[in-house]
């Protein structure tokens, strides 16, 4: 199908086209012609910039009338239709060839070859050479300011002059008044099939219908003009035989309708349709009248400046069955709210649904960066989360955007159709480019919203990201692309050796300013948040009990140990510079219940513990846990935040509270407790419930059932039954996490205790193959072993480790670690031959 559009927004990659009644279609930047997607090919080959290859936005503007072919129509996933077309003279011309040109003819041409004395034109007729000559384009080129030569690529409107050798060769000409007076006619021999979009022609009426009227041109021709096409002015004055000019909008190839319009902007080749001023749009209209409703299409208006308008039948009511005929008589009064103007209809596009009126936002132009959005997800991709916030405009959240930490299955946590609520990082509205956040930290914060450089003041402190961490700092992003580095010596009051392993991409940090050059877009930022110089006298430096801070429960804060007590650690907070203090019991040192000791005896007085998580802040006490599957479960939001909020089959990540004979009782963040009675404590029999947990041990609880009368929750326990899925892959990141924390213990032993023994602890990890000596073998059938590399240590296996062998002491033989046990000094090994060939 041909049709007539007009451009209504050029981006790098396509061109967006204003379609008949109120229609929108898109252009790729490869259907534009043959000689520029040549070009665009050469580019990407080569690699670098050409200089002959220009960007769409100089060739085309918005305003500017093209003819079009449609090249399909596909549903978007929210059931939409795109529209893709063709400005190819290839395929727009298709129907014309060299025999059937003729002067006078008005085309589509390309500019496919800059010459010396002119230009070769692409009119996509095969056989044909088309030049124009260069005074022939003079005039043109001064009126469209595009610079002193024609573009390859450029679009335009041609007349042909002369035709030589049997249409072989023809003369063009763009003289814009030459295009302006241009008239089809039968001289021309125009045919249905090469019949084109834009052609101005001499119709006479031939029947007028309530919904427009049927007019004849070019002799053998007949055409429809539509209610929207009419010529507003003589809308009511139109009688048969009348004969007037008129423009072809488009041509259907199958059904042979050809539809024409009357409206004056069209009837002169070369012009433009009148546009809307860019403050009328979203513009919400108290008092607008019927002038006409048509009940298969909708409602024209009249606006309160005298303007035409047109509302779909969708966006006369809010739903179908609530819409009522009679409230659209000629001369009713609605309110109503312009939604987008239809360049080729010369109308606005209007809505009387109460939603659409009073929505906060209506195009990308009503966003501002830093907004709060409510959205809907839309679709999943590998590069991040497709969010519609309205109709119109859809905004994307990157992955490291989707929650405060890292989703590596993004899936589990977001279903199509989700309600979401986000935070606008970036709006380009020209682009239509629209950059969001899920992170918590940031659609909560309250601090500026830092989108510039000039308001990087010194002093300011606001909410980044981490868009990096390497040896030399961290760089730190804001809204709008804004970033910074934060040097080495700015990450925190006590040295920190490789910031990529205290932070990571994507973390959200409280930075201050420390100097900032606009012009050059430097921008030094800093982690300690104080400005005062540290007192010389350490005395001086004791924390203040709780200050007026409030930390909320699941944010992270860097710590320093202060003390270490029985029940765990007293630690201030660094981001405080140390004013506040807070505690770490033993049990929240880590998931794993031995590991927690093991912390406990290895950390000491001045140690910085990076990414501690806030789990209750009750007026003068802060208590935080360093367990990390309960800080995932919080930043995924995979948590209840009370009572109200719990489901039963709910799957929560919590921690042991409190042991009884009856059962377990289990602390979930937020405060929210539920018991796991006996029976649904383990897949095993239960005789002692003392056997199966201790206090502060992580778990992960099914919901079972809620009492909401008395407030009690039961739940499951049982491995089977609380998995989410893949058991497999869950454990494996259990397993990980148990290894990271022993390799942090490892460092940490590293630099302390007696350096020979501490350095064999540190060496001695399971699977390691040593060297040992037979020390004694006990009643039992269990053996002792000593050896250079486990000086000072118990190294034991049982009697089942020794396998098949017979040994007696003073032996030498091989032995696999199989277990170390860094507070008691002990090491367990396995003389095996399976586990030795391994």
């Amino acid at each position: 199908m041909l049709l007539l559009g007009c451009i209504k927004e050029v981006s790098d990659y396509e061109l967006v086209i204003s379609l008949p009644n109120g229609l929108s279609g898109f252009v790729p930047v490869t259907q534009i012609s043959d000689a520029y997607s040549k070009l665009l090919s050469k580019e990407v080959a080569q690699g670098e910039l050409l200089e002959d290859l220009n960007s769409l936005s100089d060739m085309y503007s918005p305003g500017m009338l093209v003819r079009c072919i449609v090249t399909s129509v596909e549903k978007s996933a929210d059931g939409r239709r795109s529209i893709k077309l063709s400005i190819d003279p290839k395929k727009v011309n298709k129907g014309l060839n060299a025999s059937a040109l003729a002067s006078g003819m008005l085309l589509s041409g390309f500019v496919s070859s800059v010459e010396d004395h002119g230009y070769l034109i692409d009119i996509g007729v095969s056989g044909t050479h088309a030049f124009l000559p260069r005074q022939k384009a003079q005039n043109y080129i001064k009126a469209v300011k595009r610079g002193p030569d024609l573009k390859i690529g450029q679009n335009l409107n041609c007349i042909i002059v002369e035709v030589k050798n049997e249409g072989r060769v023809v003369r063009l000409s763009v003289d814009r008044s030459e295009v302006a007076a241009s008239l089809a006619t039968e001289r021309q021999n125009w045919t249905f099939s090469n019949l084109l979009p834009g052609l101005v022609v001499k119709a006479r009426v031939q029947k007028v219908v309530p919904l427009g009227m049927k007019l004849s041109f070019l002799s053998s021709f007949t055409g429809i003009v539509d209610f929207m096409h009419m010529d507003p002015e003589k809308s009511m004055n139109y009688s048969p035989d009348q004969v007037m000019k008129a423009c072809i909008l488009s041509i259907h190839p199958t059904s042979k309708v050809v539809r024409l319009t009357l409206r004056q902007a069209f009837l002169h080749p070369g012009g433009s349709p009148n546009q809307l001023s860019n403050d009328r749009m979203g513009a919400v209209v108290e008092e607008s009248t019927v002038k006409a409703f048509y009940k298969q299409f909708g409602a024209v208006f009249e606006l309160d400046d005298g303007t035409l308008a047109f509302a779909r039948l969708k966006h006369l009511s809010k739903t179908r069955k609530s819409f009522k005929p009679g409230a659209f008589k000629t001369g009713c009064k609605h309110k109503c709210r312009i939604i987008d103007y239809s360049m080729m209809d010369e109308m606005c596009i209007v809505s009387l649904k109460y939603q659409i009126i009073e929505a906060r936002f209506l195009q990308y132009q009503d966003i501002h960066t830093g907004d709060v959005v409510q959205g809907k997800v839309f679709a999943l991709k590998p590069i991040g989360m497709q969010v519609k916030v309205t109709d119109g405009i859809k905004g994307l959240v990157p992955s490291i955007h989707l929650a405060d930490v890292i989703l590596k299955q993004p899936e589990k946590k977001y279903n199509i159709g989700d309600e979401v609520r986000c935070r606008v990082l970036e709006c380009n509205p020209a682009g239509r480019k629209l950059i969001l956040t899920l992170k918590k930290s940031l659609i909560q914060s309250k601090l500026p919203v830092l989108s510039n450089y000039e308001d990087a003041k010194a002093g300011l402190i606001t909410h980044g990201f981490v868009v990096c961490a390497r040896e030399f700092g961290c760089i730190v992003k804001f809204y709008n692309n804004v970033k910074g580095l934060v040097p080495k010596n700015e990450l925190s009051s006590e040295p920190i050796s490789s910031p990529d392993k205290v932070f990571h991409e994507g973390q959200v940090v409280k930075v201050m300013v420390l100097k900032c050059e606009p012009q050059q877009e430097r921008l030094l930022l800093s982690f300690r948040l104080s400005s005062k110089p540290a007192p010389e006298d350490k005395k001086e430096c004791t924390p203040k009990k709780k200050q007026e801070v409030k930390y909320q429960i699941g944010e992270m804060v860097d710590v320093k140990v202060l003390k270490k007590k029985d029940s765990g650690l007293e630690v201030s907070i660094l981001e405080d510079e140390g004013n506040v203090i807070a505690s770490i019991p033993t049990v929240h040192l880590s998931d794993f219940v031995a590991t927690c000791k093991l912390l406990w005896h290895c950390l000491q007085e001045g140690d910085v513990l990076p990414r501690v998580m806030c789990l209750s802040d009750k007026g003068d006490h802060i208590i935080l846990s360093r367990k990390s599957a309960v800080i995932s479960a919080v930043q995924e939001e995979q948590i209840v935040r009370s009572f109200s909020e719990i489901q039963p089959g709910m799957l929560l990540t919590g921690y042991v509270r409190n042991v009884m004979p009856f059962g377990v009782f289990v602390e979930f963040p937020f405060g929210v407790t539920g018991l796991a009675p006996k029976v649904s404590m383990s897949d095993k029999f239960v005789t002692d419930t003392k056997d199966h947990f201790v206090v502060g041990q992580t778990v992960i609880a099914k919901v079972m059932s809620i009492d909401e009368e008395k407030q009690r929750v039961l739940l499951n326990l049982k491995v089977s039954e609380c998995s989410s899925g893949d058991s497999a892959a869950e454990s494996f990141a259990l397993l990980n996490q148990y290894f990271k924390e022993m390799k942090e213990i490892r460092n940490l032993l590293r630099r302390r205790g007696e350096p020979s023994m501490a350095q064999g602890l540190c060496e001695l990890v399971p699977g390691k193959e040593l060297q040992l000596v037979v020390q004694d073998v006990k009643e039992d059938g269990s053996a002792l072993f000593s050896g250079s590399c486990v000086t000072g240590l118990t190294v034991t296996a049982t009697r089942y480790h020794l396998g098949d062998k017979n040994i007696v002491p003073g032996e030498k033989t091989k032995a696999l670690v199989l277990h170390v046990d860094a507070l008691t000094s002990k090491v367990y090994v396995s003389l095996r031959e399976e586990l030795l060939k391994q």
